[in-house]
């Protein structure tokens, strides 16, 4: 048996302000071309299939095609929820679904009823796990008190390891959470996500919970990683951040053989719109022809200029329509001081003071020998002096 998994779908997320349902809706277009080119049986999803627990109408539009065009090549569709999704809402009509070829596991309690799948060797038992918040499923294991998803979900699987030895039959393991070996990330799979799931609540998961499945096919991390052999990400299918850039998209293609997991194999995905990071003045951002490849490009641009550009982002959408966004680092800049506005120009003087703006202003950069002698020409013209209450004289 030959399945596809993916994972972390995130319907409905924007870009730097920008939709990315055409982007995303290309990437899972090209799902069934590789259905069929692989002889997939089945397409995992992991969970996150929506960005948002509330999905715009269209957002469902989108998921319908997909769906429907994975099953008119032939495939099957397993489909948990995430953290990001609402569970009810993606598990409405999920028994009607279910006799279309299309399992959509979101109930608390629906590993104990897992989805049989069958080929030339025998039956495959997948167990989905929706995404489980510890402090709302008391009802799994009533006087049991979990503190954390790792606590639960280890739960979780000792039951479920209890059911495959006596079902006796191959097994994949779907579930969304951060599963790390030891401990320790896997840094192939993004550290910025990491934050991101600490922040939201998710805490580590011990990978070794899921080393007694054929397959554990997880979801939550944007990029592909394999914390033990058995047990992987497929990260998401676009590129939702520059530090993603780099990452490869795409789904794993798992192989069932009748002992159990025979082969895993990269299966890359289309990327409609790569992303790059480009750094130097703006005049040679605009003009250099080794940058002409970008031109369709998401762009994180980051300028160099001693002096910041006026005007820089529109500028550069004129050569790069896609710019998302900017930073600038001068080159040879001073490193500013970081203190508040009020300690730096605490008894200075009035010229002083101009200094301190223009360095901050500036990037770095203070006044040279004939900046200096306008400027207090201009505060002489302007009758304040040089040594008024900055020295520290109190009213």
């Amino acid at each position: 048996m030959r399945f596809l998994h993916t994972s972390d779908w995130h319907l409905g997320r924007s870009f730097h302000g920008a939709s990315t349902v055409p982007q995303l809706r290309e990437v899972l277009r090209s799902i069934p071309d590789r259905v069929r080119e692989h002889g997939v049986d089945a397409v995992i999803v992991a969970g996150d299939v929506f960005d948002h627990a509330a999905p715009a109408a269209e957002l469902y539009e989108v998921l319908a095609e997909a769906i429907r065009g994975i099953r008119e090549a032939g495939a099957l569709v397993v489909i948990t929820s995430g953290n990001h999704d609402s569970a009810s809402r993606l598990g409405f009509q999920s028994e009607w679904a279910a006799l279309g070829g299309v399992h959509v596991v979101t109930r608390p309690d629906g590993f104990r009823n897992p989805v049989t799948l069958r080929d030339e060797h025998g039956e495959v038992d997948v167990y989905g796990i929706p995404y489980l918040e510890p402090m709302l499923q008391r009802d799994l294991y009533p006087g049991e008190r979990f503190r954390g998803h790792g606590e639960l979900l280890t739960r979780v699987m000792g039951e479920v390891d209890e059911t495959r030895a006596a079902r006796g039959r191959r097994s994949v393991v779907v579930s969304h959470c951060f599963a790390a070996s030891g401990g320790a990330a896997d840094p192939d799979a993004g550290a910025d996500l990491v934050w991101d799931l600490t922040a939201g609540g998710l805490d580590v998961v011990p990978a070794e919970i899921f080393g007694g499945a054929d397959y554990a096919a997880l979801g939550h991390l944007h990029g592909r990683g394999s914390p033990l052999p058995n047990v992987r990400y497929s990260g998401a299918p676009l590129h939702f951040s520059f530090s993603e850039a780099t990452k490869p998209r795409g789904g794993w293609l798992v192989d069932l053989d009748a002992e159990g997991l025979a082969a895993v194999e990269w299966c890359p995905f289309p990327v409609p719109r790569p992303l790059v990071r480009l750094r130097g003045a703006l005049e040679s951002l605009l003009t250099d022809a080794e940058y002409r490849e970008h031109e369709r490009s998401w762009v994180e641009a980051v300028l160099t200029d001693r002096v910041r550009p006026i005007d820089a982002m529109r500028r550069l959408r004129e050569r790069f329509p896609h710019c998302a966004h900017i930073e600038f680092d001068p080159e040879g800049a001073v490193p500013v001081e970081r203190r508040s506005y009020a300690s730096r120009v605490s008894r200075r003087s009035d010229l002083d003071v101009v200094d301190e703006f223009l360095v901050h202003v500036r990037s770095g950069e203070a006044l040279d020998d004939i900046e200096r002698a306008v400027v207090r020409e201009a505060i002489a013209a302007a009758g304040t002096g040089e040594t008024l209450a900055r020295e520290g004289r109190e009213d």
